[in-house]
């Protein structure tokens, strides 16, 4: 399986979004440091995943919600958890 996710910087408030094979460990590097794009906003927690069985798809799909209306979506989807984080 492939994996479209989201994670939320407890440190920054802000999403992550990015897509993988292995969830598990990703999310790990993530907040072991390993990535360059979440070093520096650590700890970061998992918040949001889709599932698919081509990676096509979960490279098509990080692409959507990393545009505007991709982000619109998130928002939306997110709500609670964004309201209930920013207060």
């Amino acid at each position: 399986m492939f994996y479209t996710y989201i994670l939320y910087s407890l440190k920054d408030r802000k999403l992550y979004t990015g897509y993988t094979q292995d969830l598990k460990k990703r999310v790990k590097e993530h907040n072991n440091g390993v990535n360059f794009s979440t070093k520096h906003r650590r700890p970061l927690r998992l918040i949001y995943y889709e599932a698919s069985e081509l990676d096509e798809d979960c490279k098509a799909r990080e692409k959507y919600l990393k545009s505007g209306k991709g982000k619109a979506y998130l928002k939306s989807r997110l709500r609670r958890f964004l309201i209930q984080r920013s207060g």
